[in-house]
C-alpha cells in the first residue's frame, strides 16, 4: 500500500501496490485521501508561515498610515508582477520532473534538475534587479501616486535584498518535497516566522536605536527569505538523505531547454493570474486610497485562506508525480479525484467563515471605519469565490504534474483577460460598483477555470502519462551513456597520439 513514506524511502511500485490496483477505486480513493491529507498538511504550514513574512509587514505598515499601506501594497504588487509570479512559475517546470524522477530508476536526477533549475532561474533575475531599481518611475508612467509610487520604490529597493534567496527557496523547497520531506520546508519556515514577526517589530516600531520605521518591514522580510536559505542549505547538508543529491558537474548545463520550455509555460500560467489581481489592483486604486486599502485586505485574506487548496495542490503535483515515476497509473487516476473532491470541501468552508466573520474581518488590519465598510460589503462575493478558486488552484496542480503548463496558461489567460478582467472593469467603472464589481469579474473568471481544468483531468489518459514520465527518465540514461562514450573517445584519442 502507498503512504506517506513511499516516496521518502524511494520504493518503487512493488507486489502490495500491484495488488492495490486491482481493488475497486473506492477503496483506493480512502487511501488517498488520508495520503493527500498527510502530504498537504505540513505544505499548508510551510505556505501559511511563509506568507506571513509578507502579510506581517503589510499589517505592521498599515497602522502607520493609510498612505503607507498604500506604498507598501503598491510596492508588493510591483514585485509579485516583475518578480516572484515569475519565479515561481520558472520554478513550476520542477513539479513536473521532480516527483516522477524520485521513483524512478535514477532517483539523482531529483538533484541534476533542481540544479538546472538554479542556472535558468538566477538568469532571471537581471531584468527583475533593473525593473525594481527603476520601479519609481514605471509607477509613475502608470499614473499612480506620486507619494503612493515612491513608498512602493522605496519598499522594492530594500526588498531586493532577500530576491535571490526568495528564488533559491522556490528550488530548495521542491528538491525536499519530491522526496517527500514535506516537514523539512515547515520546520525551518516555522523557526523563521517568529523571527520575522521580532524583527518587524524592532524595525517598525521598536526602540529608537533600531527604528527604522517603514523601511524596517522590506528589510525584515529580506532578512527572512535569507535565514530561510541559510537553514535550507545546512538541512539538505546535514539531515537529508543523499539519494537526491547529484555531484555537479557538465550535465547541469544540458537540457536546459525542456526546463525552459516549461518554465516559460509555467510562467504563463502564474503570471496570467498574478497579474491579473495586481491590474484589478491597479484598478482599486483610482477608486482612492481607502478602497486600494480594503483591496489589500481582501487580497492577503484571499491569499491566506487559498494556502489549504494550494498546499493540496503540491501535494497533488507531488504525489502524481511519484506515482507515475513508479508506472502506477490507476492510482494516479484516482489520486487526481479524490485532490478535486477535497479541494470542493475546503472551499466550502472557507466560504462559510468568510460569510460568519465579514462584518468584523477588515479590524484585523485596519480601524478606517471606510476600509471596515468596503471590506464587510464585498466579503460575499468574496466567500463565493474561495469554490472555484480552489477547485482551479487543485487542476492547475493537476496539470502541472502532467506537464501541462501550457495549457493552464492557455486557460488562464483566456479565463482572465479575455473574460474576468473586461467584465470587472465593466461593472466598476460602468456599472459603477466599485470594488465589488471587480471582485465579481474575476469571480467569473474563476468559474470558467475550474470547469475547464475539471474537464481535462477528468478525461486524462494516467497510461500515457506514465510512459511520458518514463520516456523522461530514458532520455536522461542516454544523454549519461553517450557523455561517457564521447568521453572514453576521447581518452583513447589521447592515449593513441601520445
Amino acid at each position: 500500500m502507498a503512504t506517506e513514506e513511499t516516496p521518502l524511502l524511494h520504493q518503487p511500485a512493488d507486489a502490495e501496490c500491484i495488488e492495490s490496483d486491482s481493488r475497486p477505486k473506492a477503496a483506493i480513493l480512502r487511501e488517498e485521501l488520508w495520503t493527500l491529507v498527510r502530504f498537504a498538511l505540513p505544505i499548508f504550514g510551510t505556505q501559511t508561515l511563509e506568507y506571513t513574512l509578507v502579510s506581517a509587514s503589510v499589517i505592521s505598515i498599515g497602522h502607520l498610515s493609510t498612505t503607507a499601506l498604500a506604498g507598501i501594497t503598491l510596492g508588493s504588487m510591483t514585485s509579485n508582477v516583475t518578480g516572484y509570479s515569475i519565479i515561481q512559475g520558472l520554478a513550476s517546470a520542477l513539479d513536473t520532473m521532480l516527483p516522477s524522477a524520485w521513483t524512478s530508476p535514477q532517483p539523482h536526477l531529483v538533484g541534476l534538475w533542481s540544479q538546472r533549475m538554479m542556472l535558468v532561474i538566477f538568469a532571471s533575475l537581471i531584468p527583475m534587479y533593473i525593473a525594481w531599481f527603476n520601479a519609481e518611475t514605471i509607477l509613475l508612467s502608470l499614473k499612480q501616486d506620486p507619494e503612493v509610487a515612491h513608498l512602493a520604490a522605496v519598499y522594492l529597493r530594500w526588498i531586493s535584498l532577500g530576491l535571490p534567496a526568495y528564488a533559491f527557496n522556490s528550488i530548495s523547497r521542491r528538491y525536499f518535497q519530491s522526496q517527500g520531506l514535506f516537514a523539512a520546508p515547515t520546520r525551518i519556515v516555522l523557526a523563521v516566522a517568529p523571527i520575522n514577526l521580532l524583527l518587524n517589530w524592532l524595525l517598525v516600531w521598536g526602540p529608537e536605536p533600531v527604528r527604522l520605521g517603514y523601511i524596517g518591514a522590506p528589510i525584515a522580510t529580506a532578512i527572512s527569505f535569507n535565514l530561510i536559505s541559510i537553514m535550507s542549505i545546512m538541512y539538505g547538508i546535514l539531515y537529508a538523505p543523499r539519494t537526491a543529491w547529484c555531484p555537479p558537474s557538465r550535465r547541469m548545463f544540458s537540457n536546459l531547454g525542456i526546463l525552459v520550455r516549461l518554465g516559460l509555460s509555467g510562467v504563463g500560467q502564474t503570471t496570467c493570474e498574478w497579474w491579473a489581481w495586481e491590474l484589478i489592483g491597479l484598478a482599486a486604486s483610482l477608486l482612492g486610497p481607502a478602497a486600494l486599502a480594503a483591496q489589500s485586505i481582501l487580497i492577503i485574506s484571499g491569499t491566506t485562506t487559498y494556502q489549504a487548496p494550494y498546499a493540496l495542490s503540491v501535494a497533488t503535483a507531488v504525489r502524481i508525480g511519484n506515482l507515475l515515476g513508479e508506472g502506477n497509473a490507476k492510482r494516479a487516476g484516482v489520486t487526481s479525484t479524490t485532490a478535486m473532491l477535497l479541494a470542493l470541501t475546503i472551499g466550502l468552508l472557507n466560504s462559510t467563515m468568510f460569510v460568519v466573520f465579514r462584518k468584523n474581518w477588515a479590524y484585523i488590519f485596519n480601524d478606517d471605519p471606510e476600509v471596515v465598510g468596503l471590506v464587510a460589503s464585498v466579503m460575499p462575493i468574496v466567500a463565493l469565490f474561495q469554490v472555484f478558486d480552489g477547485m482551479a488552484g487543485i487542476t492547475g496542480g493537476i496539470m502541472r504534474a502532467r506537464g501541462l503548463q501550457f495549457l493552464g496558461a492557455i486557460f488562464n489567460f483566456s479565463a482572465y483577460y479575455m473574460l474576468g478582467i473586461p467584465l470587472a472593469l465593466f461593472f466598476t467603472f460602468k456599472l459603477h460598483m466599485d470594488l465589488y464589481g471587480l471582485w465579481l469579474g474575476l469571480t467569473f473568471s474563476l468559474v470558467y477555470c475550474a470547469a475547464a481544468g475539471t474537464y481535462v483531468s477528468l478525461r486524462t489518459n494516467w497510461d500515457s502519462e506514465v510512459e511520458k514520465a518514463a520516456e523522461r527518465v530514458r532520455a536522461e540514461e542516454r544523454e549519461r551513456l553517450e557523455e561517457i562514450r564521447v568521453a572514453t573517445a576521447t581518452e583513447e584519442a589521447e592515449a593513441e597520439s601520445v
